[in-house]
């Protein structure tokens, strides 16, 4: 793509948006601006896009959304009449233009004679998941940039079973684009969209059969639950009315929720970015709980997909635990649930990624259920439940990675914070009555199947540049593999992107040590970022510990040997 001439043919267009335009304006000249903007248009990644908010092909804005939205549109209708009777949900977040974004796709789907079905108000990822499926959609929408800083956005796609798109149907989809030209997408007219039926809001009725179906989730009566007190924080994003509405039908008397927090607020103001992985996000939520006199905070991302939790150690202190512990911590629980009431089925089976924490893994196996691990991203723990749904192979009882999402009601296909925190709260409410915080039941475990410590590294890099360097990086890593990290021999490599152990092709090296230790290397498919997995598991925390930052330490010293002195910025 000609940057320059793409620039010039934007400023040409007649009927730009005047605050992209002046946007485009004010780079008149700055020739590296221009170029970022329009090297390239927005690369359709893992299930749709992502991206800074700006004028430009490689930028967020509504053109960007026309443009994938036609794609889709184009798709659907070579599946014809029916598929485009059946129509697309769209679902939209408390960022910045969201619900601009989702009127814009509702109206490109309608000059295309496809039904649209436009949620009312901010909506949480998992519930599109669940109407798409509920509403007998073809599609879905969700405009989302998930727990990125407030400049972002993006768009995310699902299929007919309220799953993200797969590998198959993103490719279509990204060939449709190829062929689309964004300033030239078509809109309907928004009145003459719903006379003929073509736009339909959706909201309350959505809100309440979602609703029904998580009240199922829950194990204990709501006496269980009446007298134990919870903190919650939606970050600004869509989570509050649905978390409390789920806390509450299972008998949570005690909800605190952060007031500075709980409301949407495109600016997230006071988080640096809204990332429930991230424990400074728990600074007011903790100074709440410690005022309500509360033992387990949670807070949710904008799209409420992930989920975060802090809990009170030995000490009284609050700890922030990472996904891995809460997933272990969630299995457990649900497993031990099902086991004590003869409901564990013979071919039941949980479902992880590969960077995922091995504890999982051992926490199952003393149930004696199956493990299976997808590629990283919930649309193949999702692919998997609908395989074993249609042929009744196994039967599914959790899902989830170590970026905080998690799946226990099959209900949705996405990860879902709503689910995760009322069986969280749900489960802390149960320990306690006999005793027991959510902490100790954590060292219980680590007791029971050894203690496993994870971490991750992300290192960005800016712009194309970012993103050669992050190609030359991962073929220093399949064609020239460290034979050792520090004193370490390897053991295994795993390279995924030929597609391997019946998993789809990625762009993933995964390299297993000959002490049971593992790193991986996944670039994003979004943005010039590159994310280094690590995992250990030692005989007691501190040597778990120690081997975690001697992993670490030697893994990075290699990259950085790899890659000279421009390290790009590590977080």
């Amino acid at each position: 793509m000609n940057a320059k001439a793409e620039y010039g043919r934007w400023l040409r267009h007649e009927e730009l948006d005047p605050d992209l335009r002046r946007e485009l304006l004010l780079i008149e000249g700055d020739e590296r601006e221009i170029e970022d903007r329009f090297y390239r248009s927005l690369t359709f990644g893992t299930g749709g896009l992502r991206g800074v908010l700006g004028a430009g092909t490689n930028r967020m804005n509504r053109y960007t959304v026309r443009k994938v939205t036609q794609a889709l549109a184009r798709f659907l209708a070579r599946q014809g009449e029916t598929a485009m009777r059946r129509g697309v949900v769209i679902a939209y977040d408390s960022r910045r233009q969201s619900a601009a974004f989702a009127r814009e796709a509702a109206l490109v789907l309608a000059a295309n004679r496809v039904k649209a079905y436009l949620f009312e108000g901010v909506c949480p990822t998992p519930e599109l998941s669940f109407a798409v499926r509920h509403l007998g959609a073809a599609a879905g929408i969700m405009i989302t940039a998930s727990h990125n800083p407030p400049e972002y956005n993006g768009c995310k796609l699902y299929g007919a079973d309220g799953a993200q798109i797969t590998a198959g149907v993103a490719e279509a989809i990204a060939n449709e684009m190829a062929v689309v030209d964004e300033l030239a997408v078509p809109l309907a007219d928004a009145e003459a969209a719903v006379s003929q039926g073509l736009l339909e809001e959706v909201g309350a009725a959505v809100d309440e059969a979602y609703a029904a179906r998580l009240r199922t989730l829950a194990f204990q009566s709501r006496e269980n639950n009446a007298d134990y007190r919870v903190v919650y924080t939606p970050l600004h994003g869509t989570g509050s009315v649905p978390v409390q509405r789920s806390l509450r039908d299972i008998g949570f008397r005690h909800v605190t929720v952060v007031p500075q927090q709980e409301w949407p607020d495109a600016d997230f103001p006071t988080v640096a970015a809204p990332n429930p992985e991230d424990p400074a996000v728990f600074a007011l939520a903790i100074e709440t709980a410690e005022k309500a006199g509360a033992d387990l905070v949670m807070a949710t991302d904008p799209d409420a997909d992930r989920v975060g939790v802090a809990v009170r150690d030995g000490s009284g202190s609050f700890v922030c635990l990472t996904g891995n512990q809460l997933g272990a911590l969630l299995l457990a629980y649900i497993l031990s649930q099902r086991a004590s009431r003869n409901a564990l089925p013979d071919n039941g089976v949980i479902v992880k990624t590969i960077v995922t924490s091995e504890m999982g893994t051992a926490i199952a196996a003393r149930y004696g259920v199956e493990t299976v691990e997808t590629l990283t991203g919930f649309k193949h723990i999702a692919e998997a439940v609908r395989r074993w749904e249609e042929t009744g192979e196994k039967t599914f009882l959790f899902g989830y990675e170590e970026s905080c999402g998690y799946l226990i009601g099959d209900f949705g296909r996405d990860k879902d914070a709503v689910q995760a925190c009322m069986l969280t709260a749900e489960m802390a409410a149960y320990y306690d009555k006999q005793g027991r915080s959510l902490h100790q039941v954590l060292l219980e475990l680590y007791e029971q199947v050894g203690f496993y410590q994870e971490d991750l590294v992300s290192i960005t890099w800016k712009g194309r540049e970012g993103e050669e360097q992050i190609h030359r990086l991962m073929e220093r890593l399949r064609k020239q593999p460290p034979e050792r990290v520090g004193d370490v021999p390897v053991a295994v490599r795993k390279d995924y992107l030929p597609g391997i152990e019946g998993l789809p092709p990625a762009d993933v090296i995964k390299i297993l040590l000959a002490d049971g230790s593992w790193f991986a290397a996944r670039p994003s498919g979004t943005e010039p970022k590159i994310k280094f997995y690590f995992g250990v598991k030692g005989t007691d925390p501190a040597d778990a510990s120690e081997r975690l930052n001697r992993l670490k330490t030697d893994v990075l010293q290699f990259i950085q040997k790899a890659e000279g002195s421009d390290q790009g910025h590590v977080l």
